[in-house]
């Protein structure tokens, strides 16, 4: 009855939803793009067995990379369909469809609704499904119980916060995470969450985002900025918020290190010009990446309005300030900064990655400040202090490398499944 009611509250409120991709795509058109599919109408058909990879959006994607290459590589008889909800997951997954021409196909996952999902899977009839971090769809889970679909959360994450909220939805969420054939969590202490609102038996597996490891190419693109920018201390506002980048913007002004240069890269594009704007509003000198030129001696502010380029501005950068941690967004990912040797600060606000920050800061690799003014100050502070940020670097070096393998512990988790499947 709770799912009954669940689906027809969601039909109830397609129009809504409709009306909201409208207005996203005011700022990013590609949002009416692939409509069809948002539905579960699909053109075409991989010849091969499909493994299904849920990655809604980029950062997820993202951490998924070391899991897909495994995966073909374990599998070489089946193809990859990797599945999103965004575009810009859509468009940070089509690197790997460029590397993996003739095995990877990319599409939208249709929203929740029980035809939608029947059609998803009855058109492109994938022997496995897997749901990145806390993708939780009661229907689509349904589905793919009714046609005996392994289905497997992994890389799974639940914060105490969502927790709470799941618990409100006990009636719903229960039968859903019941129905998974297996849960590979982060942490001991997401385990224990998911098992508390229904999950069966979840497994450790760690963070798949360890595992991402930097691209030379990029460390090569950082770098050569680096050479040309010069000696200049530079401080990486990295993945930011609605509501963080004004006060940075205030915070970076009273710093006293005048030759400094913030680099400031927001985490949605469709919010590039908005932020163009503040910057501008605040009489600071600025660049953006995207006009090709790079910051001169003038220049106070560089807009980071680029996408998939973030190891490169980790690798310009002598500390950075994680975003969607100085206000209650949860943060962002802290450990690709750490991958290439980036000194990392976190507002108050990291409980969507709560062990790792804290571990990232009791080995030194990260510090905790209260506000944008503190982050500042303690910028300040080490910028000069070119020790100190050397020892955070190796710090932080030495503890991406210390938490790999949930690369490999996942595709032990699913392995027992695909063999069944393949009717071992």
């Amino acid at each position: 009855m709770a799912r009954l009611a669940y689906s027809l509250l969601f039909y109830l409120a397609m129009p809504l939803i409709w009306l909201r991709l409208l207005w996203r795509a005011r700022r990013q058109p590609e949002y009416l793009q692939h409509l069809g599919e948002r539905h579960g109408f699909y053109a075409r058909c991989p010849r091969r067995p499909l493994i299904w990879l849920h990655a809604v959006s980029v950062g997820e994607t993202r951490a998924a990379e070391p899991l897909v290459a495994a995966l073909l590589h374990d599998y070489p008889e089946h193809s990859l369909l990797l599945t999103h909800m965004t575009p810009t997951g859509r468009a940070a997954g089509s690197d790997l469809q460029l590397r993996y021409p003739e095995r990877l196909t990319q599409s939208y996952l249709p929203y929740d609704l029980p035809d939608a999902c029947g059609r998803f899977l009855d058109h492109f009839r994938p022997q496995i499904g897997l749901l990145m971090e806390t993708e939780l769809w009661p229907n689509l889970i349904a589905a793919a119980k009714k046609r005996q679909l392994p289905l497997a959360l992994i890389n799974a994450r639940l914060s105490a916060r969502s927790q709470r909220g799941y618990a409100r939805l006990r009636a719903l969420i229960q039968p859903a995470l019941a129905s998974l054939s297996a849960v590979g969590a982060q942490t001991e202490a997401d385990a224990n969450r998911l098992r508390q609102i229904g999950a069966c038996q979840p497994s450790v597996c760690g963070n798949l985002k360890f595992d991402s490891a930097p691209l030379p190419e990029k460390l090569q693109l950082g770098e050569q900025w680096r050479q040309a920018i010069g000696p200049r201390p530079v401080w990486l506002a990295a993945s930011t918020r609605e509501g963080e980048e004004a006060l940075i913007l205030e915070a970076f002004t009273s710093i006293a290190i005048p030759e400094m240069l913030l680099v400031m890269v927001p985490r949605h594009p469709q919010r590039f010009a908005e932020v163009a704007r503040l910057i501008a509003g605040r009489g600071l000198v600025s660049r953006r990446r995207s006009s090709g030129t790079l910051p001169t001696s003038e220049t106070q502010v560089w807009l980071g309005d680029s996408m998939g380029e973030m190891m490169a501005y980790y690798a310009l950068s002598d500390l950075a300030l994680i975003g969607g941690s100085l206000l209650p967004f949860g943060g962002q990912n802290l450990i690709e900064a750490a991958a290439c040797g980036c000194p990392v600060l976190l507002g108050p606000h990291s409980f969507n990655f709560a062990q790792a920050s804290e571990d990232a800061i009791a080995c030194g690799a990260a510090r905790r400040v209260v506000d944008a003014g503190e982050a500042a100050a303690v910028a300040g502070e080490l910028l000069k202090q070119p020790a100190q940020l050397r020892a955070m670097r190796a710090a932080g070096l030495a503890f991406s490398q210390a938490h790999r393998g949930a690369t490999a512990r996942t595709v032990a988790l699913i392995e027992p499944f695909m063999a069944l499947r393949r009717g071992c």
